[in-house]
């Protein structure tokens, strides 16, 4: 089809065409014929009407040679050239889009798949760049779910604890995801999270060698030190035969100098962090084929972020140089944290981040760098980045740490950029010419969303998509409506602390041997409680109406206070989210009489005062 021909001044990356046909948009691939190459492949980037004519703004991505090569043009086309829409077949020819690699989306505008080489993306890093809330962290997660498809072992520094709900497959988007020819996919199996165990009981304990070096330890102290209290800290630790904090902290408090209390104050906290153990987290166990291991930063303050994420990179990274462990990839959220511009703040991990950039390829170690403030992230680690993954940025600052950090990144294209919709991105790298691409839908569950602070959730309290799909229910309707009338009557809550079931709704439903007439969802008002027995640590639920102790919440299990011990730990996690319910019971005992009664048994060192969310399921005959 034609859709114009080729007007006013002609270079040999961009040109002008008058266009003849209604059907010609922005993004549109198109085909010119060139006299010494044949036909060469263009995209529209902007059109602009008058009152008499519209003309096309377009941007030549280059034509194949004989070897199959893509190249630009040396002459430009001639003046009065027809235009014609491009064809599927010369779009995949021209620029490579299919094979096996990592199903990224469909380039704009077209039935094309993008297909990323992810032998490339491995091993050559990655940053994905964008302002909040325009999806970089879901498209992150389309690219761990092909690394995972792959058997590619992953390790992943997610500050905001989003990645764990990759464990589960996304709900109520069965028809969006058969439309691009995929399926709902959990990766739970996969999947080992580590952490603060007080934060989300369900993670492992991240444990990093105590075991060091003098640098190291330097480089670990949250303090700058003087040279007085360096030079202090070196002669404690020079003649060591095993520098570890109890060892250090003997030595100081034997030196006769008041520049000593800093040193030992910080030593402490260190120490008292319990993310430093003398029988570490092996790195073995962190690094697996075919896992992804996620460090759920979450909940631990920033600096202590920034130690965990220097001294565990540090040590991968060497393991990796020895061979100790598989080659990997290591995705960095909230990059501008731990990889930081000068002048825009200091972080331990900088160095050996830019280490990994600079050398990491050659030995097995990729890397995709994740922010949403580009400005603020090294420019070195980005320079290193061959491929890059922009999607909508705004800030001025952003835009022009880009054009200044990115080939292929023009005045042009900085327009571009600014003006992309939520769920495309400019792919850079992947070929000589910047491509807008279409990101597919999530296999599994985004963990990225906000905290809805307005609005209830109604129905499967385990997911947003099935939370709306109940929305849509005729018994949402009657939210308002007397409780007592009707059998399932909702009441817009705000967030509650609460303890969801393991068997959500919508399974419930599936399950049911018999039709089932009503269901009612029960709050019931509870304490958590963080108790220690002995140097044992574990948590109690006890609920606020009885004062038993529950040891399953689903099936109603519960004990006498009597019988309280270690053995009834609780494992289930307490989350902040918004309920639907019927039945909210009053409580009937207060949490520090309870308390009282818990001390009779073991120590109570903190608690939680929360809700248990129950379901009574009542069949038909």
């Amino acid at each position: 089809m034609i859709l114009g021909r080729i007007i006013g001044k002609i270079s040999t990356t961009n040109f002008l065409f008058e266009v003849s046909s209604a059907k010609t948009k922005k993004f549109q691939f198109i085909q010119v014929h060139h006299a010494d190459y044949g036909f060469v492949l263009a995209q529209v980037m902007e059109l602009e009407r008058t009152a008499e004519e519209m003309i096309a703004r377009c941007n030549v991505i280059g034509y194949t040679d004989v070897d199959g090569r893509l190249k630009g043009l040396r002459t430009p086309f001639a003046n009065n050239t027809e235009v014609l829409e491009a064809e599927d077949s010369f779009i995949k020819r021209v620029i490579e889009l299919g094979g096996e690699g990592g199903f990224l989306g469909h380039l704009e505008g077209k039935n094309i798949s993008v297909h990323l080489d992810l032998q490339k993306i491995l091993t050559k890093h990655l940053c994905v760049l964008a302002k909040s809330g325009a999806g970089k962290s879901y498209a992150v997660g389309v690219l761990v779910e092909e690394i995972l498809d792959k058997n590619v072992p992953l390790v992943i520094i997610d500050p905001h604890g989003e990645y764990a709900a990759m464990k589960y497959p996304v709900q109520a988007e069965e028809e969006k995801l058969a439309q691009w020819g995929l399926s709902a996919k959990g990766y739970g199996s996969q999947i080992q999270e580590y952490g603060d165990m007080s934060v989300k009981q369900d993670m492992r304990p991240l444990k990093l060698n105590e075991k060091m070096n003098s640098y190291e330890l330097m480089k670990l102290l949250p303090i700058q030190l003087t040279s007085t209290q360096e030079a202090l800290l070196f002669s404690v630790v020079k003649d060591m035969e095993e520098v570890n904090f109890d060892n250090i902290l003997l030595g100081l408090e034997q030196l006769n100098s008041s520049g000593k209390w800093s040193i030992i104050d910080t030593i402490m906290y260190l120490r008292d962090l319990k993310i430093f153990s003398a029988s570490p987290t092996p790195l073995q166990e962190l690094v697996k084929p075919g896992k992804c291991t996620i460090i759920n930063l979450k909940g631990i303050t920033p600096e202590v972020q920034d130690v965990i994420v220097y001294k565990l990179l540090k040590d991968l990274f060497h393991a990796r140089k020895q061979e100790k462990i598989p080659p990997f990839f290591c995705v960095i959220e909230e990059a501008h944290n731990f990889c930081p511009e000068k002048g825009f703040g200091k972080a331990k991990s900088l160095e050996v981040i830019r280490l990994i950039s600079s050398e990491g390829r050659k030995f097995g170690l990729g890397l995709c760098v994740v922010s949403q403030r580009p400005a603020l992230v090294q420019k070195t680690i980005l320079a290193q980045c061959s491929t890059q993954l922009i999607m909508k940025v705004t800030n001025p600052n952003d835009l022009r740490s880009l054009v200044g950090s990115i080939e292929g990144i023009t005045a042009e294209t900085e327009q571009e950029i600014q003006n992309l919709s939520v769920g495309s991105a400019l792919l850079c790298g992947f070929v000589d010419r910047p491509l807008v691409v279409t990101i597919r839908p999530r296999r599994s569950k985004h963990g990225g969303h906000a905290v809805d602070m307005l609005s209830g959730m109604v129905g499967d309290h385990s997911s947003a998509g099935a939370s709306e799909e109940m929305m849509k229910n005729q018994e949402h309707q009657e939210y308002h409506k007397n409780v007592v009338e009707e059998n399932r009557r909702f009441e817009e809550r705000g967030v509650l602390p609460v303890i969801l079931p393991q068997v959500s709704l919508k399974e419930i439903k599936m399950m049911a041997e018999k039709p089932i007439s009503k269901i009612t969802t029960y709050l019931i008002p509870a304490v958590l409680f963080e108790c220690d027995l002995r140097g044992i640590e574990f948590k109690v639920l006890v609920d606020k109406v009885k004062g038993k102790v529950i040891i399953d919440p689903d099936k109603d299990v519960t004990q006498e206070m009597a019988q309280l011990s270690y053995r009834s730990n609780f494992l289930r996690p307490m989350v902040f989210q918004t309920v639907a319910y019927d039945v909210k019971i009053e409580e009937k005992l207060a949490r520090d009489m309870l308390q009282k009664n818990v001390n009779k048994y073991c120590t109570v060192k903190d608690f939680k005062e929360c809700f248990v969310v129950y379901h009574k399921v009542e069949l038909g005959k």
